[in-house]
């Protein structure tokens, strides 16, 4: 009967890993942003057959918040806790919804970041316990 040792972890724990640091870098920049913008008072209009109309004040708000968000769920990914995978899957999913939205303005850029999204929602949900193993 072959034994196998379940304290090994697989190699989804990089993915994991580089899942956390996309996570923080995109929170800091998400942040910046949002510092940016609230030094704007201006009004970004788009239009190619859509209207999209934003006060980049309250932009950078949304930015602001959103970027600790990120930087709190890269750290509580790390952690290697249940509850940090989930708020992390929770962070992804809302920069999928975000991602969605962004599709009409920047497409190209949407669609990459919803590929990485899944690719980083993948690794949380199916390979996350592999992190609890390293910590």
């Amino acid at each position: 009967m072959a034994t196998t040792n379940n304290n090994v972890a697989s190699g989804w724990v990089g993915w994991i890993g580089f899942a956390s640091f996309l996570l923080l870098f995109t929170g800091l920049f998400h942040v910046i942003e949002g510092i940016a913008d609230l030094a704007r008072q201006a009004v970004f209009v788009h239009s190619s057959g859509d209207v999209w109309v934003f006060n980049y004040h309250k932009w950078g708000w949304i930015n602001i918040i959103g970027g600790i968000l990120l930087v709190s769920a890269a750290t509580s990914l790390l952690s290697g806790g249940a509850w940090g995978r989930i708020f992390a899957s929770f962070v992804v999913v809302l920069s999928m919804l975000a991602s969605v939205t962004q599709i009409p303005i920047y497409p190209i850029w949407a669609i990459i970041i919803l590929v990485v999204d899944g690719f980083i929602l993948y690794a949380i949900t199916v390979h996350g316990k592999d992190v609890k193993k390293l910590v």
